[in-house]
């Protein structure tokens, strides 16, 4: 299997995540350090003040706490960590990771509610207040904002407001968006956000990120309905020993703290986020051109991941389609729709408009090898 590392050569990854990463975020975890090296607990400690720096946030107004794991991980701890004993959470969902978000809730037998929309529709507003009106026992509330299912912006702070006027939490899961869309936690009333070293900070998987509200995460004190899952004693022990309770994915925090860096080097979150747009822009004018059509309205889309229908001609085969893309060296991924055909490709990631250009000439290939008609 790894016979040909000298020769081997990434592919490019037009992903939800992971992505393509920088081959220094990807060096720097070519090193040992044990869990107790006081290099590593600095490590550590510089993420976590960086985290909150990303997020325009004081240590102390905010908390910046690691989880082991994936960002699903992430958002298992926070939920079941954050809901009280005897509380109740409202899941806004229009996509699959809303739908797992409230599954997160039933397995951990957490009361729950959810409102459902379809994937191309914006929450109500007006319901969400309802709900909270006339729900007293609803504690927190979680909402997904950017979908990963579709690329769709949910409206954080109209809900935000909605949230604090009720007197409840706010969590909002921002996995797909954090890193390269300004999202601000205190004009938001965000009590806890969940995100993931591996999408738009552009490191590797392997751990999860919770920015909490510190005199929120306070409160949660004997919540957490898991042992190695519970947020308000990971971060208790960070803040104590600096240390992790269990172990820790040592290399990949090493290249959150390299991925971290060169966000900071590229300009910061706007900077990313103009790269970021100036891909998904070159993407929409090439997919046009080609003949695809994009799932959602202008008004909703970001510019993180974008969902495609499949064209008309009953010929086209996705996983053909994808097959011979990947040997071109080219990476995209499969859609998520419940009742449409569709494949979703990320314009972030390590990668800018000449990555996008290539991608699409290989598109426009391919389709002709395979005598698709796209008009």
């Amino acid at each position: 299997m790894y016979n040909d590392i000298e020769s081997w050569k990434d592919k490019i990854l037009f992903t939800p995540g992971p992505l393509t990463t920088s081959r220094t975020v990807k060096e720097v975890m070519l090193r040992d350090l044990g869990s107790r090296d006081y290099k590593f607990i600095s490590i550590v400690q510089e993420i976590r003040n960086a985290l909150l720096e990303i997020a325009n946030v004081k240590k102390g107004e905010y908390e910046a706490i690691i989880m082991q794991g994936s960002g699903t991980f992430g958002v298992e701890a926070t939920v079941g960590s954050t809901v009280p004993p005897d509380g109740k959470a409202l899941v806004i969902v229009n996509g699959a990771y809303g739908k797992r978000i409230k599954q997160i809730a039933d397995v951990l037998k957490i009361d729950a509610v959810s409102l459902v929309y379809h994937e191309n529709q914006s929450p109500n507003l007006e319901e969400i207040e309802l709900t909270l009106k006339n729900d007293e026992k609803i504690t927190n509330v979680w909402v997904v904002h950017c979908e990963t299912t579709t690329g769709i912006i949910n409206p954080i702070t109209e809900i935000g407001e909605i949230v604090k006027r009720y007197g409840r939490k706010y969590n909002v899961d921002a996995m797909s968006s954090f890193g390269a869309m300004p999202i601000d936690l205190k004009l938001n009333n965000i009590d806890f956000l969940v995100t993931s070293a591996n999408k738009c900070l552009e490191s590797v998987p392997g751990c999860s990120l919770v920015l909490a509200k510190k005199e929120s995460l306070l409160k949660t004190e004997g919540y957490a309905r898991s042992l190695s899952l519970d947020l308000y004693d990971q971060w208790k022990g960070l803040e104590t020993t600096g240390q992790f309770r269990f172990t820790p994915p040592i290399q990949i925090l090493l290249a959150l703290g390299k991925a971290i860096e060169e966000l900071k080097n590229e300009g910061g979150v706007e900077s990313r986020g103009k790269r970021y747009k100036e891909n998904y822009e070159t993407l929409l004018k090439g997919m046009n051109k080609i003949g695809f059509k994009k799932y959602l309205s202008d008004d909703l889309a970001g510019y993180i991941i974008t969902s495609f229908l499949y064209p008309n001609d009953p010929a086209f085969d996705f996983e053909e389609f994808y097959k011979r893309l990947n040997e071109k060296g080219q990476v995209i991924y499969l859609g998520k729709l419940s009742d449409i055909q569709c494949f979703r490709i990320g314009t972030l990631g390590r990668i800018n408009k000449n990555d996008i250009e290539t991608l699409l000439h290989f598109m426009e290939d391919t389709l002709i090898e395979m005598n698709i008609n796209m008009r």
